[in-house]
């Protein structure tokens, strides 16, 4: 077995899979391949092997963590006496388009929720924060849909705050990838979950915002742990494109698709297009905003070529 790979000027210490999968220890696995395969993004080669050399002993780590801060609690109540509600555990998810964090969001979701100790875990995505269609086109915006200035931060910051104060329940609203758009009077309610999962582009962000100022209050002020998912750029571009050709023959030719005059494009043109959008919108997303975010986060999945997870960076403190 390798060991970590450890540098005296780095916050990290480097994992290769080898030595990240021993890590898992004896947590069992408890999900099946038909679980896994129900959880797997489109165009990702994720399976059991997967989740297994590298989301259990990620799952691991995390529960360690929760442990931890569930005994601080316990020790704060009795510095208090009883005065205070237990909040959620927040984690953190952020990546490129493309790069697999829903897929990672889902199976550290249904991984951590076979803990006995934290049972109930919620997973949000930051795209119920975007502005309405009707807000960004006003705005200008909607050829810059996924930066930072398209979401409305005030709320999820707001949303966040009152998961962090221990509210009884929190709306967090709802949109929808098949229109486009957010969806008009849905909201999902999140009732004093043990573990919030926040998955999002830029959710490890710390530079200004609107009108180029900066936020008094950033989004990783209310994480306890957080994950950024990596892979080259040319990699991601890649798996972008391949993504848009599978939509092109499913989701694209739903007659409601906000995107369904993209499903009568050959497979040469859908290309270019997929391209062209690359280019333009999520590749300088990436490079300008999300990807400066990496070194914030607690730990790196570095994924190869393949989508495999083959190295992982664990921030040392």
């Amino acid at each position: 077995m390798s060991v970590p790979k450890q540098q005296a000027a780095s916050m990290f210490v480097d994992f290769e899979r080898d030595a990240w999968r021993a890590l898992r220890a004896s947590t069992p696995l408890l999900l099946d391949a038909a679980e896994v395969e129900s959880l797997r993004g489109l165009g990702e080669q994720l399976d059991l092997k997967e989740v297994e050399d590298v989301y259990l002993p990620l799952s691991r780590l995390l529960n360690l963590h929760v442990a931890a801060a569930q005994s601080l609690w316990t020790a704060q109540q009795a510095f208090l006496g009883g005065f205070t509600q237990r909040v959620p555990f927040v984690i953190g998810i952020a990546g490129s388009v493309a790069v697999g964090k829903s897929t990672t969001a889902r199976i550290l979701q249904a991984l951590l929720s076979r803990w006995p100790d934290h049972p109930h875990v919620e997973l949000v995505t930051t795209d119920g924060f975007l502005f309405p269609n009707r807000v960004l086109t006003e705005r200008g915006l909607m050829l810059r849909k996924g930066f930072p200035e398209s979401y409305d931060r005030r709320a999820l910051v707001r949303f966040l705050a009152e998961i962090k104060s221990g509210r009884a329940e929190v709306s967090a609203p709802v949109y929808s990838h098949l229109v486009y758009d957010i969806v008009p009077g849905e909201f999902l309610s999140i009732r004093r979950p043990d573990i919030l999962i926040l998955e999002g582009l830029n959710v490890l962000q710390t530079g200004p915002v609107e009108g180029g100022k900066m936020p008094h209050t950033f989004l990783s002020d209310f994480f306890d742990f957080s994950i950024y998912v990596d892979a080259h750029e040319q990699d991601i571009r890649r798996w972008y494109v391949d993504r848009f050709l599978r939509l092109r023959e499913t989701a694209f030719r739903d007659e409601r698709s906000f995107f369904r005059r993209f499903a009568e494009l050959t497979e040469e043109q859908a290309t270019a297009r997929a391209l062209s959008v690359w280019a333009e919108i999520n590749g300088p997303n990436l490079v300008q905003n999300i990807a400066p975010t990496r070194s914030r986060a607690r730990l790196i999945l570095l994924k190869g070529s393949d989508h495999k997870v083959r190295r992982v960076r664990m921030r040392k403190t």
